[in-house]
């Protein structure tokens, strides 16, 4: 478990896009993509680097069930960064289909991650 608490306000990154989630929100459920998910409390802002799943909002709370998470806070800057750059090497290596799916894969993972680390809380 990453958090659980109340909040004010949830950026999700989904396949088809970001979506914002307040208060009161319709249900919905939704797959999650890799991306950063952004929770507000009440005057700053979370990050968490979020390696995809699926989401469930019902009854002003939200479920996520995702494939691994990392809050910002706790991932090394520099260690992301060496992590992306062996990412974009292994996908230019990348030989056959399913490589260059995998790799790509890896490759958003690291970018997201980097993301994370750059991003002000405030």
């Amino acid at each position: 478990m990453i958090w659980d608490s109340k909040v004010k306000e949830i950026i999700l990154s989904t396949n088809s896009g970001k979506i914002g989630i307040l208060p009161n929100h319709a249900p919905i459920a939704t797959a999650v993509d890799i991306g950063l998910l952004r929770i507000r409390l009440n005057d700053r802002w979370l990050t968490v680097a979020l390696m995809g799943g699926f989401a469930r909002i019902s009854n002003n709370e939200i479920t996520i069930l995702g494939n691994g998470a990392e809050i910002s806070t706790d991932i090394d800057p520099q260690e992301a960064q060496q992590t992306l750059e062996i990412a974009e090497a292994n996908l230019s290596r990348a030989e056959g289909k399913r490589q260059a799916i995998e790799a790509n894969l890896a490759l958003r993972r690291a970018r997201t991650r980097v993301e994370a680390v750059k991003v002000i809380s405030y």
